[in-house]
């Protein structure tokens, strides 16, 4: 693939945990008119320390840019982006839905089984059913059970990790030391 090309890539950013970070970060983007496919953060491997996981559609060339104005905010440590082939990524999808379904389509309960999706909850008037995996695992689950109605939806943003060790973890000791 030329670095021309744009693609899907999933940046890491590893930071303080400071007010007003991410609107500073999303500004970056913004700047540049880039939508941000995806986002999520959450504490990283070491204390004190939070991950934010952005995803973008961009092309190498652009990324690379994006990164060095990323770092340049005192509160970010360090920033990586990678291809989303180069990491292990979920999403997870979360579906609410009549009850009444649940025990009167057969159809639902075979769309629940193949797709492995789990139920999270069932009471009188709903149940929530719970799909991980890639975002085009959950969108084919979310089409199949739109048939029958869904009272509400939510997706998560992408999480992932690398499938090649990241020398972060020992980077980030040092700096909580």
């Amino acid at each position: 693939m030329s670095v021309e090309e744009k693609q899907l890539y999933a940046v890491s950013i590893y930071t303080e945990n400071n007010i007003g970070l991410l609107n500073r970060i999303s500004a970056i983007f913004q700047r540049r008119h880039i939508n941000i496919e995806s986002l999520n953060t959450s504490p990283s491997e070491i204390e004190g320390v939070s991950k934010f996981t952005v995803v973008v559609n961009m092309n190498e060339i652009n990324i690379k840019k994006i990164i060095g104005q990323i770092e340049k905010q005192v509160e970010v440590i360090k920033a990586y982006y990678h291809n989303l082939d180069d990491t292990i990524y979920q999403i997870t999808g979360l579906f609410k839905i009549k009850s009444e379904l649940l025990f009167e389509e057969r159809q639902i309960q075979n769309i629940i089984k193949e797709s492995n999706a789990r139920i999270v909850t069932v009471n009188k008037e709903f149940f929530v059913l719970e799909k991980s995996g890639k975002k085009e695992e959950v969108v084919t689950l979310y089409n199949q059970l739109s048939v029958f109605g869904i009272m509400q939806y939510t997706r998560s943003g992408l999480i992932a990790v690398t499938k090649e060790e990241m020398k972060i973890s020992s980077l980030l000791q040092t700096y909580n030391n």
